[in-house]
């Protein structure tokens, strides 16, 4: 009996450090365990965190994208004109608008000067024109004064009013016509008798019935002559 309990004490010692090595053997797993399922959990957290940041940089890459379409859209096509404003085109038209009132204005000027000019012209030729009858009698009356009375008082007045209104006829513009002598010219001479005459060439003023007068660059009164065929 008693080494039958012997047996059975030594086979008990035997079994419990078996039981030890088990137990630590399992505690050993459940480390291992715990370490994997950390591992596994501290993967899970880094890959949210990287798919957290990798969709942040796709929503930063699309609102880039969607900056730089906004920005190609305001940007006007290559060869085309941006749509231009209401107040631009408004501005445009009232500008365009002065512009061709003040180009009519200065054409109105103009017309109304020269219109002016031409007025006074024939203001100022109707006049002349009435005053050479006067110098025709002053000279037909000084061309009648006997050579004997030229020194009297009264042909030395009738010369001086002569030469006075010559002179002022002279500063206004009004100039003689040469005619006798010089070919015949249907644009300054009237032509009112013809004479057979050999000591002059043909279409030669032979003399001056009537002294014509230029007044600037129109003719004023045309010069009556006698003209030789």
């Amino acid at each position: 009996m008693e080494e039958k309990k012997d047996l059975q004490e030594e086979k008990d010692l035997q079994e419990e450090p078996g039981t030890e090595e088990t137990s630590e053997e399992v505690t050993t797993e459940e480390a291992a365990t715990e370490d994997s399922a950390a591992k596994t959990e501290q993967t899970v957290e880094e890959d949210e965190s990287e798919s957290d940041e990798a969709g942040e940089s796709a929503g930063e890459q699309e609102e880039g994208e969607d900056e730089a379409a906004d920005s190609e859209e305001e940007k006007p096509l290559f060869g085309k004109k941006k749509k231009k404003d209401k107040k631009d085109e408004k501005i445009e038209e009232l500008t365009d608008r002065v512009q061709r009132q003040m180009a009519e204005f200065d054409n109105y000027r103009k017309r109304t000067d020269k219109e002016k000019s031409q007025m006074f012209e024939v203001g100022a030729k109707s006049i002349l024109e009435k005053l050479l009858p006067v110098v025709d009698n002053f000279e037909r009356g000084l061309a009648a004064i006997d050579e004997s009375e030229k020194d009297s008082s009264i042909a030395s007045g009738m010369d001086m009013i002569y030469k006075q209104l010559t002179a002022m006829l002279e500063e206004s513009g009004v100039k003689p016509i040469e005619a006798e002598g010089q070919p015949f010219d249907p644009d300054f001479h009237n032509a009112v008798m013809h004479v057979d005459d050999e000591a002059f060439g043909d279409n030669v003023v032979v003399q001056e019935l009537q002294k014509g007068y230029m007044y600037k660059d129109s003719v004023l009164r045309y010069s009556m002559v006698k003209v030789a065929n």
